[in-house]
């Protein structure tokens, strides 16, 4: 099911603001283990034409995203992710990998297929990469605080200090990859939810003067990276 996602910039003030007022009332979600949040490190794909990219600049309704994400520098869960984005609505298809399984896939191989179905990101993958050339094209790093609310499904991200890498196999060998911060837009509150938003979320969101933007991070680090 496609679930709406919605986007703001924010200033750092904003953000301190809207974490006070979302942690007595939000929990946070399972993939922070400390009051200050996480790193999210994703290596996003493109084809040999950069399709995904040239979907994104020209405003084409209904875009993919194919990338590899980890959280705080671990290896230990690799999620292998396609997305899809209809205007402000958004599907992911997500499977666990390991990192053998990165490995081949930045070197442009494919990896075992257990499901073989188009559900599956795996074998989207492996479909991009013997079709259409399917690559590692940039690294998309940022801090991230996340909280959810069972009620709508509802997911609330801000993420901070949004910066691009090329050093793909220095990420892949656990190595300090060197960044270029995307100052323009440093700061992006994302709220996600499936048919609705409960009422007491949406009014700390107004009591803002936060601009809705429609942001793409691998656009961003595109246009700053050098490759």
């Amino acid at each position: 099911m496609y679930r709406v996602e919605d986007k703001y910039q924010c200033s750092e003030g904003e953000m301190r603001l809207l974490q006070m007022r979302l942690e007595p009332l939000l929990r946070p979600d399972d993939f922070q283990t400390n009051i200050n949040g996480y790193k999210v490190t994703s290596v996003y794909f493109d084809d040999l034409n950069d399709s995904f990219l040239k979907d994104t600049v020209n405003g084409i309704r209904l875009r993919e995203k194919y990338r590899i994400r980890i959280y705080d520098n671990s290896f230990e869960t690799i999620k292998l992710e396609v997305k899809y984005k209809r205007d402000n609505r958004v599907l992911k298809k997500t499977r666990s990998i390991t990192k053998e399984q990165m490995q081949s896939l930045v070197d442009g191989e494919c990896i075992e297929d257990k499901e073989n179905s188009l559900g599956s990101p795996v074998t989207l993958f492996n479909l991009g990469i013997k079709t259409y050339g399917l690559r590692p094209k940039v690294i998309v790093e940022y801090d991230r605080k996340a909280y959810v609310y069972n009620a709508g499904n509802v997911r609330i991200t801000l993420d901070r200090d949004i910066r691009a890498g090329d050093q793909i196999e220095t990420f892949i060998r656990g190595g300090t990859v060197q960044y270029n911060y995307i100052d323009e837009i440093s700061r992006v509150l994302e709220v996600k939810y499936d048919e609705f938003l409960p009422g007491f979320i949406a009014g700390i969101l107004e009591s803002g003067n936060m601009k809705q933007i429609s942001c793409s991070k691998y656009r961003l680090c595109r246009e700053r990276s050098v490759l």
